[in-house]
Order: structure tokens, then C-alpha cells, then sequence
């Protein structure tokens, strides 16, 4: 998730899952990807925002399960606080590939975007973390 001065960047997904639905910019990692450029990528192609990675605010798994009953979908949600590049290219807000509609919302307007509980609470986690002071790459390791 990005944050910046009391505010946190939501998208309107354009495809499933959740199309139509407010949530946190994020995508499918590339197979051979590194995680912190697959961040880096997703948010750059959701948003038009250059992001320096942070640490992980939270790991979550979400099942969708289909009306037969299969499991249709599940996904592993990693989230990472996330920054603006300060003076990059990508500094404009804009929707994406993904995304019909990209917002900064302050952090006490979540809500009124109907966004899940779930990404509310890791929102809240995420801007505690901030507070406390962060680097980016921060949180993560990788193992080669």
C-alpha cells in the first residue's frame, strides 16, 4: 500500500477479482521476479506512481469458492508499506491497466469507499508502522 502525508492510494478494479470494488493497489508476482520489483511494477501499472518498498504491514490469504462449491480462487496477499519516489517521473496519480479509477484518500475516509475490513485494519497497521519510522527494503527477505 502507499501512504503518504496522512493518505493512502486506492483503485477501482477493472477486472476480477473484485471488479468495482475499492481495495489496495497489488497484482500477481512474474514467474522469476523479484518481490520488491514486482511491488514496484504493479503500482507503477495500477497508478502511474514510482514507489520505494517498505516493510510487510501484513500476510493474509483470501478463498474465493465458485457456486458449486470448488474453490475457484486463492490468493496470498503480502502487504508492504510503501512510499512516492520524491522527484521521479512517476509522481501523477493516474489509473491504470487495472484500474478504472485511482484516489488519495485520507485515512479516516477509507471507509466511505467501502473497502473490505480486512484492508482496513491492515490499513491502520500500515500507518502505525509509518510512524514508527521505516526504510525501504525493509521486512522481507530473499531466498536464493
Amino acid at each position: 500500500m502507499v501512504l503518504d502525508s496522512g493518505k493512502v492510494v486506492l483503485i477501482r478494479r477493472a477486472r476480477e477479482p473484485l471488479k468495482g470494488h475499492w481495495s489496495l493497489p497489488g497484482g500477481a508476482v512474474e514467474l522469476g521476479e523479484p518481490l520488491d520489483a514486482a511491488i514496484v511494477r504493479e503500482v507503477r501499472e495500477e497508478t502511474g506512481l514510482d514507489v520505494e518498498v517498505g516493510p510487510v504491514v501484513e500476510v493474509l490469504d483470501r478463498v474465493r469458492v465458485a457456486e458449486d462449491g470448488r474453490i475457484q480462487f486463492h490468493y496470498v496477499l503480502v502487504d508492504f508499506l510503501c512510499r512516492p519516489v520524491p522527484g521521479s517521473a512517476g509522481t501523477d496519480l493516474v489509473p491504470g491497466t487495472d484500474a478504472e479509477a485511482a484516489h488519495w484518500v485520507s485515512v479516516e475516509s477509507v471507509a466511505e469507499y467501502a473497502v473490505a475490513e480486512p484492508t482496513v485494519r491492515v490499513i491502520r497497521k500500515a500507518v502505525e508502522r509509518a510512524g514508527s519510522g521505516w526504510t525501504p527494503g525493509q521486512g522481507y527477505a530473499r531466498l536464493d
